[in-house]
Formats: structure tokens, sequence, C-alpha cells
């Protein structure tokens, strides 16, 4: 196991993105900012993305919020255009109005298989992903002040602080 010095130093070497489209409440903004600010990555909309550029990063995280039960068709249309790689590792994160899993695990689970699909087609390997609650006030849930309110929460932010470091531990490990 490396020490804590030796691991700074090998994952100031490494090269980290986080590819984001956050517009509504900057719900997922707010869990990208924590994720940049551990993995010391750059945070860039697709807008903003040169697919063959990514093969310089040695992890990228790709994120939005949750809409009609898929990521931003932004990020759906980035992946789509992203070039062949082999072994390219990544990383899935999202907010919506429902959480992954407790309780709705048949309906929720299903928030990033598009965009997971598209990356294992293009030859990524998808090594965590990560979603929480954000504010929503989309459609009807705008008349009644929205669902989710404070979401994400400290509590989020500290689930995603933790998230980022394991994956930054497990990505040295290797």
């Amino acid at each position: 196991m490396k020490n804590n010095n030796e691991m700074y130093t090998e994952s100031n070497s490494k090269k980290f993105l986080l590819v984001l489209y956050s517009y509504h409440h900057h719900n997922t903004e707010k869990i990208a900012k924590v994720f940049a600010e551990v993995l010391g990555a750059e945070i860039k909309t697709p807008k903003q993305i040169i697919p063959e550029n990514i093969q310089d990063y040695d992890l990228v995280g790709f994120g939005s919020g949750i809409y009609g039960f898929k990521h931003h068709k932004t990020i759906l249309n980035l992946a789509d255009r992203l070039p062949q790689v082999e072994g390219k590792k990544a990383f899935i994160f999202s907010t919506s109005g429902a959480r992954m899993g407790s309780g709705m695990v048949k309906i929720t689970s299903k928030f990033h298989d598009e965009l997971r699909e598209k990356l294992l087609s293009k030859g990524y390997i998808i090594v965590d992903e990560f979603n929480c609650k954000g504010f929503n006030t989309n459609g009807p849930l705008k008349f009644v002040g929205g669902l989710n309110r404070g979401r994400p929460n400290a509590r989020d932010l500290k689930n995603a602080e933790e998230f980022a470091w394991n994956i930054k531990r497990d990505l040295i490990e290797i």
C-alpha cells in the first residue's frame, strides 16, 4: 500500500476530466465541483470537448441531470461522437428527482443505462457510478414548490467527496 505522499505524487501525474452538463438548478455542477476538488480535474461542457482529445486523460467522468430517465442529450450526443478506445477508464454521475436505488431500483437504476451502453460500446471501462437527489421543479412540480428542495445537501456532497476519494485511490493503486 502506498503512503499518502506517494499517492499524492502519483495522482499529480494523472489527468482527470469531468464532462458536465448542468443548467436548471446546477445540482450536478455542485457534485462535479466536489469531484474536481478531490481529483484535481478539469470541468468542461460537451461543447468544449474535442472528442479525440479525451485520449489525453487517464480518467473521464461524464455527468448531467437526469431528463426523461436519462442523461441530457448533449452528453449522449458527445458519447456518440467519441472515438473508439481500448480500456479508457470512465465514471458516470448524475443528479435526479429520484435517487438510484432505495426502493425504486427497477425504475431509477436505468438512469445511466443509455450513457453506460454508449461508453461501453466505445471501449470504455466504467469504474463506478454516482447519483444523488437534486432539486427538481420540472413540469407540474414547479406548481407545488418542487421536489427535493435543498438537494444536493451537505450529506450528498460528503458522499460525492468519498466517492471521488475511492475512485482516486483505486485508480492510483491499479
